[in-house]
Parts: C-alpha cells; sequence; structure tokens
C-alpha cells in the first residue's frame, strides 16, 4: 500500500490518540509490527506551537519514516499555515482531523464536528491539499462516519474530498454522537470504499487478528487502524500481520520480552517528558500493561503512590520478574464477549 509516494510495510496502522500515541509510543508499536503511525493531533493555531505540550507532540527524533502529523483546526487558513509549518519540520504526511470526538475539541468545531459544516470541512482539505503540493507532500484525513445517526455524510465528504485530493481516508466507524460507545459499524465504511479511489482504511473495535480480517473481507478497505486496542498490548500490530499474512496465530510474547519493551518504553518516555510529568504520565502504560494480570489491580494501586522515574522501573521490572515465576507467556488475549458477538453479525 502507499501513500503518495511513500510505500507502507504493512495494512496494520496505529491510530492517533492525544495523550497516547507519542513519539516512544509510536516507536514501539512500529517496532512491533505496525505499519504506519500518526502523530497525536497537533493545533493549527499559532500561538501554541512553541508550547511544551506542542513541541512534544512534534517531536519526531528517530522516528522510521514516513513521519506523520495530524493537524486539527476550524479555520482553512491557519490549517494550511500549521501544514506548511510542519512540513518544514519533517512532516512527510500531513493528516486532517476530522474524527477526535473529545468535547473540548468538538466544542471548538474542530475534529468530527466539522462533518457538520460540509462547506467548511472542504474548504479546510483544498487548502491543506494546496498547502502540501508544491513540497510533494500528501494529505490523508480521519473522519467518523457523521455528526450522528441521522447525519452519517461520510459518503458524499468521502467524494468531495478525493476530489480536493486527499490521497487516502480513514473512517471510524462510529458518529460523534456514539463518542466511543456502542459498537462500530462497517456499513459506513463500506459505502465510502465503493463510492472513491483512493484508499481506505477501517477503524473501530479492532480487537483481534479474526476481527481485522472479518472488516477487511466485509468492507473491502485497504488496511486497519488500531487504537484503544494497542494500549497496553502493543504486540498486537504484529498478531494481526502475521494472521492475515498466514492465517496463523503467533503465540502470545514471552513474559521477558515485555518486560524488556516496557522497561526501554518507559526509559525513551522519561527522555522525552523529563522526570516530574514522565513518571506521572507512564502510569497510564504501565496500568493498561497489567491490567488483565495476576495481581495487577494491586501494582496499579502501588504504581499511583511511586513519584521517581527510577523506583518506577524496579517496581515494574520486578513485578513482570515476579510474573515469569509462574508463567513464560503473556495470557492470551481474550475478546470482549460483546465484541464477539458483533463479530459473527458481521460474516451473517
Amino acid at each position: 500500500m502507499k501513500i503518495g509516494p511513500h510505500t507502507l510495510a504493512n495494512a496494520v496502522f496505529v491510530a492517533p490518540m492525544a495523550g497516547v500515541t507519542d513519539r516512544p509510543f509510536r516507536q514501539l508499536c512500529r517496532q512491533l509490527g505496525a505499519g504506519y503511525a500518526v502523530s497525536e493531533m497537533v493545533t493549527s493555531r499559532r500561538d501554541l506551537w512553541n508550547t511544551l505540550k506542542t513541541s512534544r507532540r512534534a517531536n519526531h527524533d528517530g522516528e522510521p519514516g514516513p513521519i506523520a502529523v495530524q493537524i486539527a483546526g476550524t479555520d482553512a487558513a491557519m490549517m494550511a499555515e500549521a501544514a506548511a509549518y510542519n512540513v518544514d519540520r519533517g512532516a512527510q504526511i500531513i493528516d486532517i482531523n476530522m474524527g477526535c470526538p473529545a468535547k473540548k475539541v468538538c466544542s471548538k468545531w474542530a475534529g468530527s464536528a466539522l462533518m457538520q459544516d460540509e462547506p467548511l470541512a472542504i474548504a479546510i482539505a483544498q487548502a491543506v491539499v494546496q498547502a502540501c503540493e508544491p513540497h510533494g507532500v500528501p494529505v490523508t484525513l480521519k473522519m467518523r462516519t457523521g455528526w450522528a445517526q441521522t447525519h452519517k455524510n461520510a459518503v458524499a465528504l468521502a467524494r468531495a474530498f478525493e476530489s480536493c485530493g486527499i490521497q487516502m481516508l480513514t473512517v471510524h466507524g462510529r458518529t460523534r454522537e456514539q463518542g466511543y460507545g456502542g459498537f462500530a459499524e462497517y456499513e459506513t465504511i463500506r459505502e465510502v470504499k465503493n463510492a472513491v479511489r483512493i484508499p481506505v482504511v477501517a477503524n473501530g473495535d479492532i480487537t483481534t487478528p479474526e476481527k481485522a480480517r472479518e472488516v477487511l473481507a466485509y468492507t473491502h478497505a485497504d488496511a486497519v487502524m488500531i487504537g484503544r486496542a494497542a494500549q497496553g498490548r502493543p504486540w498486537i500490530f504484529r498478531e494481526i500481520a502475521h494472521f492475515l499474512d498466514t492465517g496463523t496465530h503467533l503465540a502470545p510474547p514471552l513474559v521477558a520480552e515485555v518486560r524488556k519493551l516496557l522497561l526501554e518504553h518507559l526509559q525513551d518516555h522519561y527522555a522525552l517528558y523529563g522526570e516530574y510529568t514522565g513518571v506521572r504520565t507512564a502510569r497510564k502504560h504501565i496500568g493498561w500493561y497489567v491490567n488483565r494480570l495476576p495481581g495487577g489491580v494491586q501494582f496499579r494501586a502501588t504504581m499511583n503512590g511511586i513519584e521517581e522515574s527510577g523506583e518506577q522501573l524496579r517496581a515494574v521490572a520486578t513485578f513482570f520478574e515476579e510474573l515469569q515465576l509462574h508463567t513464560d507467556r503473556m495470557p492470551a488475549h481474550k475478546a470482549e464477549h460483546h465484541i464477539e458477538e458483533e463479530a459473527v453479525e458481521l460474516n451473517a
């Protein structure tokens, strides 16, 4: 699969997630089999470009290409300027955020709120494409199925975006109204794929290799994008890629491998955020890793009281060393029951 001049390693992608897909996490996911990763969204507001938060989000040191930066905003000219700014700083692909359902984003009419204003959404796409075209930088776009159940306009917008020069579309199978509740639906994604010639990526509730295969078969999408299922389980990318290639499952990772990966991830995390912020923001990642492990709930409670990186590293190392005394491999992942039921319905 290609985005502009860039050939991607496979068709299993990391979804951009604010507060999660920073550079250390993206690099980890790429290391563990993801074919493509997009940054956390970067604001189009010029007055915030030099803030610590934005500079961290725009950090791509040592990251394998293509470097993809997601931008968010509500003004076509500002979005074009933000695209050019990030291209000047190394972005090789620009992604437009029209999928974020967060209230603090949508209240400013950014993210998926833009799907309510089709002329503005199209104007933003046109402006960003025009800003990137002279540099040979392709523009992609992530959106939802629509604003609400009664306002699903993804197909109409997809056609318009393709006409503007957007080179890939990712569709999360929920409306803005749903947030992350209920089930993702894939019929709209299939309709979008049938309506355009550019690559289409399916996103939403893809938690297992079997679900990835079912969604690809149903929608005819060109790739899948994994978000929340990768939290605490970044090896999901190699599991899905292997299953799509061979039809067979990889064994769960060794506990020793996960221990090493997490400790290296934490050190990279501290290097980006510093001691104080790094220790605190690392807690969520650690919590996701241990959540379903024996003693994980108690360990999370202990972890939340640790305020020094060295102590945090030692505690994590000890937890996984003790786990390794009882099992060589991580427990096999089991999808939530409702996801399995929904997957059966997908094939019906």
